[in-house]
């Protein structure tokens, strides 16, 4: 995909993506310290920070965070979110140039994005942002497909309504081609539990800020909504579905 196109592709869904999209767990944080003795004074870039979830996840942990985006919309979201918090800056740059000064980063954090990245150019410029020894921990939280009912469905429901779904689910990276961009740097990997329980109205809007899901007007808008009622009333306990991830986590030194 173009620049334009995965740059701008989340503009009209910022308001689900603030509301409906899942953190990451806290225990990726404390793997990072005990494992990798990552502490609190290291400087974090956030790259392709999105709305700031990922940022906050840093912020609460005590790092002073510069939050690296390319959307304008979402860019403004963090900001009206964390802005207050003098330990959090956001600027308009890309993975591949970041606007900030060489040897400046403890540790670069790149999340949900990553697959988005031009990998080589990412890989030249979070370099020259690290000083010696510094880390970047790439992660995500990968949807489980199969395991219930509900994420069974949930994935058939994709497979038939979303507009360019396949494409863009084949391209988050396994663990041998994290460890071939790693290359001679790289430290380790890990994985967590991790979970949403959503409301029909949360599990909406969390449908909604994927950017597969078709948007009101396409004519598969309707049939998608109304195959995810029919999913949701057959699966939900107590009036909420879990949505289950594994949250996966690469780090290394960019060498």
């Amino acid at each position: 995909m173009n620049t334009l196109q995965s740059t701008e592709r989340f503009s009209d869904r910022v308001a689900d993506y603030v509301r409906y999209r899942p953190t990451y767990p806290t225990a990726m944080i404390d793997w990072l310290r005990n494992a990798h003795g990552v502490t609190p004074d290291w400087r974090v870039a956030d790259i392709g920070a999105g709305t700031g979830i990922s940022s906050k996840m840093f912020l609460d942990a005590g790092h002073s965070v510069i939050a690296v985006e390319p959307n304008a919309a979402m860019r403004g979201a963090a900001m009206e979110w964390l802005g207050s918090d003098p330990k959090f800056c956001a600027v308009d740059g890309q993975a591949g140039a970041t606007t900030l000064a060489d040897d400046s980063i403890d540790l670069v954090s790149v999340a949900q994005a990553f697959h988005w990245f031009d990998p080589e150019k990412a890989r030249q410029e979070f370099h020259r942002i690290l000083r010696p020894g510094g880390l970047a921990a790439i992660y995500w939280n990968s949807r489980r497909l199969v395991g219930t009912p509900f994420l069974e469905g949930y994935e058939a429901l994709l497979q038939t309504y979303g507009t360019d779904y396949t494409s863009v689910a084949e391209r988050y990276a396994d663990e041998p081609r994290m460890r071939a961009w790693f290359g001679e740097g790289w430290r380790g990997t890990a994985s967590f539990d991790h979970r949403q329980l959503l409301d029909f109205d949360a599990l909406r809007g969390r449908l909604m800020s994927s950017s597969y899901a078709p948007r009101a007007g396409d004519p598969r808008h309707e049939p998608m909504i109304e195959a995810l009622h029919k999913l949701f009333d057959a699966c939900a306990v107590g009036g909420r579905v879990s949505f289950d991830y594994d949250t996966r986590v690469f780090v290394g030194e960019v060498l």
